[in-house]
């Protein structure tokens, strides 16, 4: 885990003598930013000696509530523990009314303790580090799909996506539609330039397929850590770009049951420690390194499920015909699997995982995604046959398509336990356990509409 110098901050604040506050985040497991607002001189001395965080705020649930079982509570006097920041993550928020930074931090190795193995990024550098041990450097890149909502339900209090410039609340999907886009230019135009901003490698804005949803891509990286810190970082700025224009970002996997769900896609490749592709190859299927690569994470697609779809609703966007995957599948130039080889040339051959929720925790995510790609290297798991047209229809094996089942499956999973630490395990468990059991006890606008006359 490498921290910043202290000199970034001294530079930070004598180039923006404006600023008075600075937003300081950690991402928890749900993958929400927690934190404070400070002072502007209070900045300096986090980079020369860290700031504490109470060790509770890594064991919350997505509702901010602390969960005892988590160990990170009562039983360790809910202790002070010392976050540092991380290089590069210093900027400004242009979307705020007046002038305010933004730092990410994350626990010290050793000053964090209790909460480091809380800490969703060190699960993630815990994965690279060991692809890189084995001479390979993972290469990513960050899709994240949203809605942009009104910030007022519908008058049955329904969310509702936001009216556009000429006055019309979006009703059709108009999938890659441009003057769809055009409609919602000046929230574009805000969220291109705070991305500029913060040095955020936006590129590509895309209608998407229900009323409302977008997808912007982010460029990949070498540094697979660098592409899930700024895929998080983006998320935070989405969210407040939007409310800048009185509109809510929304990252739900399935917020209208009618609509298609939003997902979290993850492009993966290997390379050697020059840059140079090690999954580059003439055959659109790609080289045995890549097949395997697809093998592992097949191999642990179900033990992985509750951190790709970490809450109940997450599971509602599995459905046949919605360009979400139902299977262990994969194929090549192929939007009905679950792992597509995208076209393009030799040099460009990658995967792209296409499972995630757009509500799952990136650092998690990208963490499991390369322990299952590091398990199939080491035990060069052969994928089976890629698909050939709809995968839909040619499903071998299902996902797991229940939060009970995902999170039992986690649960009795030795690969996790050894991919992304057993106390890290403990935390992330207790966690959605406490959140499964506050869910099923909560009685629905579904329960009264079925059994309330009838039952």
């Amino acid at each position: 885990m490498q921290f910043a110098n202290p000199q970034e901050a001294r530079d930070f604040l004598a180039k923006h003598p404006e600023v008075r506050s600075i937003e300081l985040m950690l991402i928890d497991a749900n993958g929400i930013p927690r934190g404070k607002l400070l002072h502007r001189d209070e900045l300096l001395a986090i980079y020369e000696n860290g700031r504490p965080l109470p060790s509770s705020i890594l064991s919350l649930t997505v509702q901010g509530e602390d969960v005892e079982a988590s160990g990170l509570v009562w039983e360790v006097a809910d202790a002070d523990c010392w976050t540092y920041p991380l290089p590069g993550s210093l900027t400004l928020q242009p979307w705020r009314n007046v002038p305010t930074g933004q730092l990410q931090v994350s626990m010290h190795p050793t000053q964090g303790l209790p909460a480091t193995p809380g800490d969703p990024r060190h699960v993630l550098v815990r994965a690279v580090e060991a692809l890189k041990a084995d001479g390979y450097h993972p290469v990513m890149a960050v899709e994240l799909e949203f809605y942009l909502l009104d910030k007022q339900p519908d008058a049955n209090g329904r969310p509702q996506p936001a009216i556009q410039m000429n006055g019309v609340r979006p009703q059709a999907p108009q999938v890659y539609g441009v003057y769809e886009l055009e409609q919602v230019q000046p929230f574009l135009d805000d969220l291109y330039a705070a991305c500029e901003v913060q040095g955020l490698p936006v590129r590509t804005a895309i209608s998407e397929y229900a009323p409302g949803q977008l997808e912007l891509t982010l460029e990949h990286r070498f540094d697979a850590l660098q592409a899930v810190d700024e895929g998080v970082r983006y998320k935070r700025l989405v969210k407040g770009v939007a409310n800048k224009h009185g509109l809510q970002a929304c990252f739900m996997a399935k917020p209208f049951g009618d609509q298609a769900g939003s997902g979290l896609h993850m492009h993966i490749s290997l390379a050697d420690a020059e840059g140079n592709n090690l999954m580059a190859s003439e055959d659109p299927q790609g080289t045995p390194l890549l097949r395997h690569a697809i093998g592992g994470m097949m191999a642990t697609l179900g033990d992985a499920m509750a951190i790709f779809c970490p809450n109940a609703n997450s599971f509602r966007r599995f459905q046949a015909n919605s360009y979400a995957p139902l299977a262990k599948s994969w194929g090549v130039n192929n939007r009905t699997v679950s792992f597509r080889v995208p076209g393009g040339p030799a040099n460009s051959r990658h995967v792209e995982h296409r499972i995630c929720g757009a509500d799952a925790n990136p650092y998690l995510a990208a963490a499991a995604i390369l322990a299952g790609i590091h398990k199939g290297i080491r035990e060069q798991i052969d994928p089976g046959q890629a698909i050939i047209g709809n995968g839909y229809e040619q499903a071998r094996e299902t996902l797991p398509t229940d939060w009970l089942t995902a999170l039992r499956n986690l649960e009795g999973s030795s690969w996790a336990r050894e991919a992304l630490g057993e106390d890290f395990l403990k935390v992330f468990l207790a966690i959605k356990w406490a959140e499964f059991r506050q869910f099923m006890g909560e009685v629905s606008e579904q329960d009264w509409r079925w059994y309330l006359t009838h039952a």
